[in-house]
C-alpha cells in the first residue's frame, strides 16, 4: 500500500488517509448582519468537493474567535449559534463522504481589518472606514507601514481571548466537527506573542521564552479543557520568522530552535500534531520558496520530539507527498493551493500510487 494512502490514528480518531486540506481562507462570508461570518454556500461547495475527492482531513479556513479576531470583514467565525449551525451542514456532508471535518480556531491580532486578497491586495482597513476596526495586539507595533497599529492588550483582555478561544472550541464540538486547530502562525494573534519581533511587552506575557510562550499555552490548556480527551488538537505554528535564521539580518524573531523546544511544551499540554508552516510574522523577510521548502522544519520537530507533525508548502504531486511520509520528514502532507487547482487531487494521487481510496458511490462507476 502507499504510505500517503496509510491510515493515520490520533487518540481515537482514525483518519483515512494523510492527504490532508491546509486551511485557506476565501474572504467570502458576509461582513455584517446577521449571516456576519456564516459559512454559505460558497464555503460549502469549496470543502463538500474536497471530499468527495477524498481527502483525508478537510481543516477549514482561520475561522475567528471574535468579530475582532478575523483578518477581514469577510472571513468565517464561530461565536454564535447561527455561524454553528451552518458549520453543522458541512460537517455533516463532510463525514457522510469519508472525511475528516477539521477547524482552525484564530485570531488575527495586529493583521486583522484587511481587505480581500483580491482586493486592493488585502489592504488594510482603517478603523471606522468601511467595515474597519481597530487591531489589537501584545505590543503597539503596525505590521507594515500601511497598517493601524494595534492598540496593546490588558491582562484582562488576553484572559478574554483566551476564553474566547475556549468558547469557539466548545461550539466547534456542537458543530460536529472532530479536530481543533490552534492558529499560531503567520504574524496573527499567537504568533506576534510567541515571537520577540513583535512582542515587546515587559509583564507576565512578555520578555523571556516562558513569558512570551504563556499567552499561547494558556490557550491551549483553555482548549484542550473543553475538547474532548478522544478527539486531536493541533497547534499550526510558523517554526520561523526567518530573521534570525538569515545572517545578514540582525533582528530577533522565532527560530527553528524555539519551535522544537516549543513543542515539547504543546505536546506536554496536550497538543497530539504540530502543523508546521512559516513566516508570516515580519513582512520584509527574506524567505527562500520552493517545492517543500518548509517539509525540513517539520521533520526536525518529529525527529526530535516525537511530537506528530503535519508538512505544509508548495507540495503538489503525488510522488512528492508519497515520498515525504515514506522518508519519514512528516505524518501527513496538507496540500494548499494545488487542492484548489484540483479538488480530486487525492483521488488521482490514489490512481497514480496504486492505491484505494473511498469514493462516493455515485462515482464508483468512473
Amino acid at each position: 500500500m502507499s504510505a500517503l494512502f496509510e491510515p493515520l490514528t490520533l487518540r481515537s480518531l482514525t483518519i483515512p488517509n494523510r492527504i490532508w486540506m491546509a486551511p485557506m481562507c476565501m474572504y467570502s462570508a458576509a461582513p455584517d448582519g446577521p449571516e456576519q461570518g456564516v459559512p454559505n454556500d460558497w464555503h460549502f461547495q469549496h470543502l463538500a468537493s474536497r471530499a468527495a475527492g477524498g481527502t483525508g482531513l478537510i481543516l477549514t479556513e482561520a475561522t475567528a474567535v471574535s468579530p475582532e479576531g478575523r483578518i477581514s470583514p469577510y472571513d468565517l467565525g464561530l461565536w454564535n449559534d447561527a455561524q454553528t449551525a451552518a458549520f453543522r451542514r458541512i460537517t455533516d456532508f463532510l463525514k457522510a463522504h469519508g472525511s475528516v471535518p477539521g477547524i482552525q480556531i484564530a485570531h488575527a491580532g495586529r493583521k486583522a481589518s484587511t481587505e480581500r486578497s483580491w482586493v486592493d491586495r488585502g489592504a488594510p482597513i482603517a478603523p471606522g472606514q468601511g467595515h474597519g476596526w481597530q487591531p489589537v495586539g501584545p505590543s503597539p507595533l503596525a505590521f507594515d507601514d500601511a497598517s493601524t497599529a494595534p492598540e496593546e492588550l490588558s491582562a484582562e483582555q488576553i484572559k478574554e481571548i483566551v476564553g474566547q478561544f475556549a468558547a469557539t472550541a466548545r461550539r466547534a464540538l456542537e458543530a460536529g466537527f472532530q479536530v481543533a486547530e490552534i492558529h499560531g502562525a503567520h504574524g496573527y494573534l499567537i504568533n506576534e506573542f510567541l515571537s520577540p519581533f513583535t512582542n515587546r511587552r515587559t509583564d507576565e506575557y512578555g520578555g523571556s521564552y516562558e513569558n512570551r510562550t504563556r499567552f499561547a499555552l494558556e490557550v491551549v490548556d483553555a482548549v484542550r479543557a473543553v475538547w474532548p480527551e478522544e478527539l486531536p488538537l493541533f497547534f499550526r505554528i510558523s517554526a520561523t520568522d526567518w530573521l534570525s535564521e538569515n545572517a545578514d539580518d540582525a533582528r530577533e524573531g522565532w527560530t527553528a530552535d524555539d519551535t522544537v523546544r516549543f513543542a515539547a511544551d504543546l505536546k506536554a499540554h496536550g497538543v497530539d500534531l504540530l502543523d508546521t508552516s512559516t513566516g508570516g510574522n515580519a513582512p520584509d523577510a527574506k524567505i527562500t520558496a520552493g517545492p517543500g521548502y518548509q517539509v525540513p522544519f517539520a521533520e526536525r520537530v518529529k525527529k526530535e520530539t516525537g511530537l506528530p507533525v503535519g508538512a505544509v508548502g508548495l507540495i503538489a504531486e503525488a510522488q512528492q507527498a508519497e515520498k515525504i511520509i515514506v522518508d519519514g520528514q512528516a505524518d501527513a502532507a496538507l496540500i494548499g493551493r494545488e487542492l484548489l487547482r484540483d479538488p480530486y487531487f487525492a483521488r488521482n494521487a490514489a490512481r497514480e500510487l496504486g492505491a484505494d481510496i473511498q469514493v462516493p458511490n455515485p462515482y464508483h462507476r468512473s
